[in-house]
């Protein structure tokens, strides 16, 4: 139940990982933040402590509040760090990958411990088939950034327990988030729909219809807060194009969910987005 939930794990400490970590540690959770290459983390907490800066210089919280949000989270790459009472897997999005991390973390924990995914589109009934318990796991996705964006999807797999998923979404609450409970299907509920908006950007721009900023401008005077491109280069392209081949697999083959080749060269090419610095657009 929620009221025993006082220290949160974070395994992975990539951009979503922060985020959901920094946000775990701003709603008075002690979090343990995980990440196997250890040249990752300072640069994590470095990340947190900017935002925090700029939150204290908005005067949205002090600067004694945020000398207790850094004190709360424990940055760690030692692997028997990661117990708690409540685990969130935010890590790159292989099915492999993930179901191997969680596997050895479940033997960490007690068996009512809840493994929530912050997956983007594997579904999680899947993940969890191959885990002890698989009652107690769930999805949890966050948006892009974290720890401003409000929504966080809650997925419900087949062999989903209700208290697991009504645990979920009250520590989401309990974040000043807005849960949405959905059902499990590949992509989910928002980036099933929202995929087409980069797709189609991506298309466009191969069929050389328009450039980058016509298509992001178009977009965004229809309404759109941020143009494709510009979206894309904020997400990260290798997160994205990876999102897009897992949709893509999930529906078998089918024809709208393919993925853009040209977004495939440029992650080749290191074009990752802001991240790097370079994407679509030059950030350097």
């Amino acid at each position: 139940m929620i009221n025993n939930i006082k220290k949160v794990v974070v395994i992975g400490a990539g951009t979503m990982g922060v985020g959901i970590a920094q946000v775990a540690a701003m709603s008075g959770f002690k979090v343990v933040l995980f990440d196997i290459e250890p040249e990752t983390l300072p640069k994590a907490m470095e990340r947190i402590n900017r935002r925090l800066n700029k939150a204290v210089g908005n005067q949205e919280i002090t600067l004694d509040e945020k000398k207790d949000v850094l004190a709360r989270i424990d940055a760690t790459t030692f692997f028997g760090d990661l117990y708690g009472d409540f685990i969130i897997e935010a890590i790159v999005e292989d099915l492999n990958i993930k179901m191997e991390i969680l596997g050895q973390t479940a033997r960490l924990n007690k068996p009512n411990v809840i493994l929530a995914s912050n997956t983007s589109s594997i579904p999680i009934t899947r993940l969890a088939a191959r885990l002890p318990f698989p009652e107690r796991v769930d999805g949890m996705h966050f948006f892009n950034p974290a720890h401003i964006m409000s929504l966080v999807e809650v997925v419900a797999g087949i062999a989903t327990n209700k208290q697991t998923l009504e645990t979920t979404e009250q520590l989401v609450l309990q974040m000043q988030k807005t849960p949405v409970l959905v059902k499990d299907s590949a992509g989910f509920l928002v980036n099933r729909v929202n995929r087409h908006y980069y797709l189609q950007a991506l298309q466009l721009l191969e069929e050389q219809v328009a450039d980058i900023e016509t298509i992001d401008a178009l977009l965004e005077s229809a309404g759109f807060k941020m143009g494709a491109f510009k979206l894309i280069d904020l997400i990260g392209l290798d997160s994205n194009h990876r999102t897009s081949v897992s949709i893509y697999q999930s529906f078998f083959g089918e024809a709208r969910f393919k993925p853009s080749r040209f977004e495939r060269q440029k992650v080749e090419a290191g074009h990752l987005g802001r991240k790097s610095g370079k994407g679509f657009y030059n950030y350097e």
